[in-house]
Parts: structure tokens; sequence; C-alpha cells
């Protein structure tokens, strides 16, 4: 019996290189968390140790991926609310992402 249901390769830690600085190794991060669902700036910092998410965002848009953001409002972990974080996520189609 074969599992068709793999993990993704690409979200290796081996590949993305989780304590790596480096932005091809933050940039492989963010995307490959993106393709499971949306990502908010708290969380990328947080999480994946990449310090200016919309940089590398930026960079992930400038090679072709489709990343669209909405702006939303969060607490965060003092208990402050934010308004207007971004909130990163994979667009269906490259047409919308215009952004």
């Amino acid at each position: 019996m074969t599992d068709t249901k793999k993990a993704d390769q690409q979200a290796s830690p081996k590949k993305t290189q989780r304590h790596s600085t480096s932005v091809e190794a933050q940039r492989a991060r963010l995307l490959a968390r993106l393709r499971l669902g949306a990502l908010d700036t708290f969380t990328a910092r947080r999480e994946l140790h990449v310090m200016h998410p919309g940089g590398r965002i930026k960079e992930l848009r400038t090679a072709g991926h489709p990343i669209r953001t909405e702006r939303v409002t969060l607490t965060d972990e003092d208990g402050i609310t934010h308004n207007g974080v971004a909130l990163y996520y994979l667009s269906s189609t490259s047409a919308e992402a215009t952004e």
C-alpha cells in the first residue's frame, strides 16, 4: 500500500534552513509556508524568523509568485492591537497578483 499524501519536500527543514538568516533561506521558508495558507507579519517574524517579511514578499513577487496582501487588525503577544498588519496569501491566479 502506498501513501499518496507525502510531505512537501520543498518545505523540508533541511532545504529551508530554519536557522539561516540568508535571504534565500528566508524566501524559501516564506514560500513554503504560504503554500499552506495565509501568513501575517507577526507569524512570519515569530515562527519563520523573517525579520523583514515585506521585503522578502516583494522579492518573491518579483520572481513571479502571485502573492496578495490584505490589511488586518491583530493583537500582539503583549496585548497591543495593531491596525493594518499585512496578511499575505497566494492568489489562485497570477492576474490577481497586482499588489
